[in-house]
């Protein structure tokens, strides 16, 4: 054996540059693959197929007992989305502990940080995109709807009002996010996130005082006038604060929990 058959060894080769200890995986790839994993997955994509056929069915038995408006029909699919795309976040978040792939993705990408940014990245970005579907999907609804009712249709919007319900199903899949982050188990999350409405329903009956909180901290009655496209100043006061209670308090918590546990 010559030198010369020895010195790309020696050297490296150019695969194994490629492959160096020490260097991270593009934040772009992270996302990509965490996109892939919210739909690739069996429980992914009948979310996803689920999700867009009750939008449709929604909007459909909506016209059956109101007048044909565009803006109608968009915001009745937030009774789906309200249910749907928080599980969907929660689901994303979780996914790693519960299938014990968590020590895998830590080893390729030790910065947790950028591993979590990349979870929530794509259930967020769906949701916008799921709010678009809906404002499209309404069109040819309310076109039926009028048809069968025999009655013009109202084809008036408010986009502040679109943009606001837009907002507010972003804000809820935040808080599915958060809740799975933190506690890292999707039975619980998911629990917790599709009782707090119930709850907060029955605290705000306990008087002035829960009555009081749940006008506060309630993230559902908070984000509400949103929809009106306009807010006071009390109002925004109180999504704020409901914000930080269930999204930036729990996330951070949570983070620092991701951050800090032991994956085995």
């Amino acid at each position: 054996m010559t030198d010369a058959d020895v010195q790309p060894i020696a050297g490296g080769s150019r695969s194994t540059g490629r492959h160096r200890p020490g260097r991270h995986a593009p934040f772009r790839r992270l996302l990509s693959v965490e996109t892939r994993k919210l739909f690739d997955t069996r429980s992914g994509r009948i979310m996803t197929v689920a999700l867009a056929v009750l939008t449709v069915a929604f909007m459909g038995a909506r016209g059956l007992v109101a007048d044909p408006g565009l803006q109608t029909m968009v915001v009745t699919a937030g009774i789906g989305y309200g249910t749907l795309l928080p599980v969907i976040g929660i689901l994303t978040v979780t996914g790693e502990w519960s299938h014990r792939t968590a020590l895998t993705t830590f080893v390729l990408e030790p910065r947790r940080l950028r591993v979590l940014a990349a979870k929530c990245l794509p259930p967020l970005l769906t949701t916008l995109a799921a709010s678009l579907f809906a404002m499209v999907a309404a069109v040819p609804v309310t076109a039926a709807v009028a048809a069968a009712q025999g009655v013009p249709a109202d084809w008036t919007v408010s986009p502040g009002a679109l943009l606001g319900w837009t907002a507010g199903n972003v804000l809820v899949v935040a808080m599915g996010l958060s809740l799975g982050m933190l506690l890292m188990n999707t039975p619980a999350a998911i629990v917790i996130c599709l009782a707090a409405p119930m709850v907060w329903s029955v605290v705000a009956r306990l008087g002035s005082a829960g009555e009081s909180l749940a006008e506060w901290l309630h993230l559902g009655s908070t984000a509400a006038p949103l929809t009106s496209g306009g807010m006071t100043g009390g109002e925004v006061l109180r999504l704020a604060v409901s914000t930080i209670f269930w999204i930036v308090l729990p996330m951070t918590l949570g983070a620092a929990r991701a951050i800090r546990k032991e994956v085995t």
